[in-house]
């Protein structure tokens, strides 16, 4: 029996179709066979940085949030309704991400949206979380 060996373009373009929780699944599927961490790129250090230089990075205000749901409270329908609002998902995709908790609602937004879309969880009555 052969198999067909996928191009590198045949690869992207079926990623390109899947939805976020499909793609989540998928980094977490790899992870696990090859034994490695998708971790964010650490930045290394220019030559004038010193030692209290990382710990002035660590003080520095953050700018970008992500809106995690913790719990999904009583009114399960009306949390999927708000995340819908907060994004582009469809319902299914909406309903999977409420129901996993493992991915944001919301990325790399500025304050006052992630407390915005916070809050409208929060009165849907999902508990959530601010990273």
């Amino acid at each position: 029996m052969a198999t067909e060996k996928l191009t590198k373009d045949d690869f992207i373009a079926a990623i390109e179709k899947m939805t976020v929780i499909e793609l989540a699944e998928l980094v977490k599927a790899l992870e696990e066979k090859f034994g490695v961490t998708a971790a964010p790129p650490v930045v290394a250090a220019g030559p004038g940085a010193t030692a209290g230089g990382a710990e002035a990075v660590e003080e520095e205000e953050k700018t970008e949030f992500s809106v995690f749901i913790t719990a999904i409270g009583e009114k399960k329908i009306q949390v999927i309704k708000e995340v819908r609002a907060a994004t582009t998902l469809s319902l299914k995709d909406a309903k999977d991400l409420v129901e996993g908790m493992s991915t944001p609602v919301v990325e790399n937004v500025d304050e006052k949206t992630a407390e915005g879309v916070k809050a409208k969880l929060e009165a849907a009555g999902a508990s959530v979380e601010l990273k």
